[in-house]
Parts: structure tokens; sequence; C-alpha cells
């Protein structure tokens, strides 16, 4: 499911709101999801499952192709890890 198929899914289920509302209200609570990650914090949607930043040092690697060492800088991968419920409901 990407955003439009979410707006579309919430237009449905939620007929006395307006399309554009909907779409503000997605927009905005993803842009709260991005901001606080990018603070370094974690996010928790209880029932759904927890976004949490892991950090990766910096490595040196080789290049497959010519067999060159090459550094890897150190950075922030993005975690998810799923709640209790939507655990079940996947392997129902």
């Amino acid at each position: 499911m990407n955003r439009s198929e979410l707006i579309l899914k919430l237009a449905e289920l939620n007929p006395q709101l307006t399309a554009k509302d909907l779409e503000l209200t997605v927009k905005c609570i993803l842009d709260s999801l991005s901001s606080k990650l990018a603070k370094g914090d974690r996010v928790e949607l209880r029932g759904f499952g927890s976004f949490c930043l892991h950090h990766k040092p910096a490595r040196k690697s080789r290049n497959p192709k010519t067999g060159r060492i090459i550094n890897i800088p150190a950075k922030y991968v993005l975690h998810f890890k799923a709640g209790k419920e939507l655990r079940e409901k996947v392997n129902k």
C-alpha cells in the first residue's frame, strides 16, 4: 500500500472527511514520524510496531570488481520491529 492508496482507504472509511483533509492528515503524521526519527528519537505505534535508528560504525570493505579497499563511513540505519498484534495478524 502506498500513500495514495492509504488516503483512498481512509476516505472510504470516513466519508464525512474530504480527501484533501485526509491527505493533509497523512502528510502531517508521516512528517512528524520522520522528524522524530531524524532527531534520533524512537517512534512507537502500539499494536503496529516501533521505529528506531541503529548506528553502523565506519568500516573498511573491498570493491569486488577491482579488489581495492574502500572506506565506508559511519551511518544510521532505520530499524522496524513489528508489534505483537501485527505479528499475530500476519501469522494467521
